[in-house]
């Protein structure tokens, strides 16, 4: 092994004299780190859009909810104990929600309106935190207050401390079209998502939607949290059947869950992609070590005259392609884990040289790159690398085994 190793160093200082394998060797080495690199940035970016659905996405969102089919729900209370009984629910909180317009100036926008308790808020989300200038502390019922998010501020030119006015649609038994309730409320904060959740949302505190709507103690139902994200429908669907009274449920599999499961069908595409391409790169190895073997027939009679086996010939060039791949593939993973680490920034760069965002956060849930690296993802694809390298190496070793020393050096 040892000497086979020295020979295939030895061999490939000297393919310098050969230009052609030496050019031939660069790109196939150059192939494997371009094709390794581009696998490593496309995982990572899966992996930072799978970080911010969990963190920025599932955070905030309700991991499930229940209410009553038709009506309000007016013994919460009890719902929100029984359900407080249940050990995979970790919190759980009453909630209120509407459609409604909101007006500033000219300008009109629909919204989703979510009354919520400011304090309970807290404990089953981290809302409060992506509201800006740390407003939320300020955010509390009977100040005619409003959080709304940064699309809906944008689109309506609204700042902190504007008011605006919301129209809040007003039901008729008869069937008759009555003008909505207009209400001036105050933006005492801006919730940024940086995304489409942030386009069309607006928070009011829970008492303050109660009185809007004439609810008196009702709520629209009770949104909770669960322990294992993944597994939220299960959970939820347990748990309403434990609750003494008959609620329809949901969770955000049903309303986000798209998200998720493309994300796990672009990451199988990913590793699919990652031995389509890293085979082709490696398999230009293949073309290399031909041309070497071409290149260095004389040497290869002399090893053979001087008593080396077939064996050693063929362990020769095997590590002869596997040193070209582990140079390609450790300057791949280099260059691969550096981009990614930095691939957040590189994308804000095109982005203000290219003078619009990439991600439109209208339509992706971030209008950013997310990166995360994962040593699993770095690892599999070096030592997939390696094994397309060695596999690619066989056939000309073995070509190189069925050299005649005695016709190739009657030739010289």
């Amino acid at each position: 092994m040892n000497l086979s190793l020295i020979t295939a160093i030895k061999f490939r200082k000297g393919r310098r004299k050969s230009g052609m394998v030496s050019l031939i060797s660069i790109i196939s080495t150059f192939s494997i780190a371009i094709g390794i690199a581009a696998l490593i940035i496309g995982l990572s970016a899966m992996n930072g859009f799978e970080r911010e659905l969990h963190n920025r996405v599932l955070s905030v969102v309700p991991h499930g909810q229940f209410y009553p089919e038709y009506g309000y729900l007016d013994n919460w209370r009890d719902v929100q104990n029984e359900l407080k009984q249940n050990s995979h629910i970790v919190s759980s909180t009453p909630f209120i929600n509407f459609t409604g317009l909101i007006e500033n100036a000219s300008k009109l926008g629909a919204v989703q309106v979510e009354g919520v308790d400011p304090e309970q808020e807290k404990s089953i989300s981290t809302l409060p935190n992506y509201v800006l200038n740390n407003q939320w502390r300020e955010f509390k019922a009977d100040s005619q207050q409003i959080i709304i998010g940064a699309g809906l501020a944008k689109t309506l030119a609204v700042k902190e401390k504007d008011w605006v006015t919301l129209l809040i649609p007003v039901s008729s038994s008869s069937n008759q079209l009555k003008p909505p309730k207009r209400v001036r409320l105050q933006v005492i904060g801006i919730l940024e998502l940086s995304g489409s959740l942030s386009n069309n949302i607006a928070l009011l505190p829970l008492a303050d939607a109660q009185k809007l709507l004439n609810m008196g103690d009702s709520v629209t139902g009770v949104m909770v949290n669960v322990d294992n994200v993944y597994q939220a429908r299960y959970i939820i669907s347990q748990a309403a059947v434990a609750l003494d009274e008959t609620l329809s449920f949901n969770s955000w599999e049903q309303t986000y869950g798209f998200m998720y499961r493309d994300i796990q069908m672009i990451r199988e595409i990913m590793y699919l992609a990652m031995i389509v391409v890293i085979g082709v790169a490696c398999f230009n190895i293949v073309s290399t070590l031909v041309i070497a073997v071409k290149d260095k027939q004389r040497d290869i009679a002399i090893l053979k005259t001087l008593g080396a086996t077939n064996s050693l010939i063929k362990h020769t060039f095997i590590w002869y392609g596997v040193i070209s791949g582990l140079i390609g593939s450790l300057i791949g993973v280099i260059l691969g884990v550096i981009l990614s680490w930095q691939l957040s920034n590189i994308m804000e760069l095109v982005e203000s040289l290219m003078g619009h965002k990439i991600l439109n956060s209208n339509i992706y849930f971030v209008d950013f790159l997310p990166s995360e690296i994962h040593l699993f993802d770095v690892v599999i694809v070096f030592i997939t690398a390696m094994l397309l390298s060695l596999l690619a190496s066989y056939y000309p070793a073995q070509r190189a085994c069925k050299i005649d020393p005695a016709r190739v050096l009657s030739s010289y």
